[in-house]
């Protein structure tokens, strides 16, 4: 008997905008991901628990918020809170292997130091980087296989930030060309696994790529270097961003990041290699969507396309991400395309990176775990909304290497409130300052609006037995 079920391929990426690719976005050529969008689903209101690597990675492993699976900062990092998840905590790739499904995953991992893909139900083929995984050496084989020397590679056009202590490579251009890069290595990975499942069995499989980037250093290869003219990049709207009334750690951030005497300029140069790197992933998308339709997989393969979370490129005047709960960094790209269905072509629900975990298991007719915060987004994908779909979406901050730094989010249509643990808390009415520039935390006119919303915080924080949850409501 055939197995009906489809098969799921999932590509991640790191640090990816969503207005990079929404509908009438950014100046970017991403035809591929349109190629998703246009016979798929876009979801306009996705959002990451929380922008972090790690804590974004281990939720949509668990479908739980950071709090409740432990990985609340950076498991690479020396002040790692957990440097693995815990034992026994289902995980998706696990829940789907039980149910049948023959599961790959190649790319980045970053969600413990020790134990990898293939300990929670993944086949692993390999492609991760030794700054956050080293998994294997198989990146230096494929490049003696070019004939090309991994130590000879050489950046031009380098843009280092310093904050006094050392000098981060930034942006840049790389010496090797497209098909040398660990980019590129990553989508030839993912053909030869397509191209297997093709080839062998009748079972249904689950494929997760995950690539390193468009995440700095936004290092490229020609043509994608020079493919955006830095003349051409607008200054972003929040880059009039002054601080004025809003917690001390923004300001200071930038000091942090050492980014603070990076002028528009600098940030333009920046933002067309980003713009770059996001072509260049699109390129790779492209031969991966191309291997579906070769071998005659694409009519039963659900595609789905994430982000684990957002990145600054200046806007706010910010590098990279941090405590600060801006769009930017909050928002993300989620798109589905299932081709065995009829689906709507947007949807405006509010929705979580997380709410993937249960979505892959109801594809696979398998059980979710008996604890999650997340729910299945197929009756969203067919323009069935339920009635008790949230009408807000929360999210979480826990810190990153520079040490612990509460934050919750609450955001509703129009409004969005962060509480923050060591400072004055944000509140931005996001239809008259879409930017966030302006905050009304304390603002007298606000004052109805700010108890509401952090009365809608207290209640998320319950539903989803929050830690804090005992606290935060007190304080505010």
């Amino acid at each position: 008997m055939t197995d009906a079920r489809p098969n799921v391929l999932f590509l991640l990426t790191d640090q990816e905008r969503a207005d990079l690719v929404e509908p009438g976005g950014l100046p970017v050529e991403t035809p591929n991901i349109d190629r998703l969008r246009e016979s798929g689903t876009w979801f306009d209101r996705a959002y990451t628990p929380t922008s972090i690597c790690t804590s974004a990675r281990a939720s949509l492993l668990t479908g739980l918020y950071p709090h409740a699976h432990g990985m609340i900062n950076n498991s690479h990092e020396a002040d790692a809170i957990r440097t693995e998840l815990p034992e026994g905590l289902p995980t998706f790739g696990e829940l789907l292997a039980d149910a049948g499904y023959e599961n790959g995953y190649v790319g980045k991992w970053h969600v413990g130091r020790t134990r990898g893909p293939e300990a929670y139900g993944f086949e692993y083929f390999g492609g991760s980087d030794d700054h956050h995984d080293d998994l294997d050496e198989r990146y230096r084989r494929y490049l003696e296989s070019l004939d090309v020397d991994a130590d000879s590679e050489t950046v031009t056009d380098a843009v280092y930030a310093d904050d006094g202590d050392e000098e981060m490579l930034v942006s840049g251009t790389t010496s090797l060309p497209p098909e040398a890069t660990r980019t590129y290595f990553l989508a030839e990975l993912t053909v030869d696994a397509v191209e297997r499942r093709a080839a062998n069995g009748d079972a249904p499989f689950f494929h997760r790529t995950d690539f390193l980037g468009p995440h700095h250093p936004y290092v490229v290869p020609e043509p994608y270097a020079s493919m955006y003219d830095p003349d051409d990049v607008e200054p972003w709207p929040s880059y009039a961003e002054t601080f004025d009334g809003k917690p001390r750690a923004h300001d200071r951030y930038r000091h942090y990041r050492g980014v603070d005497d990076f002028d528009w300029e600098t940030w333009a140069e920046l933002v067309a290699n980003y713009f770059g790197f996001v072509t260049f992933i699109d390129d790779q998308f492209g031969r991966i969507l191309d291997a579906l339709e070769r071998t005659g997989l694409a009519d039963e393969t659900v595609v789905v396309h994430a982000a684990d979370h957002g990145d600054f490129t200046g806007s706010h005047r910010q590098f990279n991400k941090g405590p600060l709960m801006y769009e930017q960094t909050y928002r993300i790209p989620l798109v589905v395309r299932d081709p065995r269905t009829d689906t709507v072509e947007e949807s405006d629900a509010f929705v979580r990176l997380h709410d993937l975990m249960p979505t892959f298991l109801d594809w696979a007719g398998a059980e979710t775990a008996a604890e999650t915060h997340a729910r299945s987004l197929r009756p969203l994908l067919s323009g069935d909304e339920p009635d008790d779909w949230p009408d807000s979406v929360y999210a979480q901050y826990h810190g990153d290497e520079f040490g612990l730094y509460s934050q919750r989010m609450v955001r509703t249509d129009r409004y969005k409130f962060v509480y923050n643990g060591p400072d004055r808390n944000e509140l931005y009415d996001l239809r008259e300052d879409p930017h966030e520039l302006r905050n009304l935390a304390e603002h007298p006119h606000y004052e109805d609006v700010r108890e509401a919303m952090g009365e809608r915080l207290a209640a998320w924080m319950d539903d989803v037995d929050d830690t804090l949850a005992g606290w935060v409501p007190k304080t505010l």
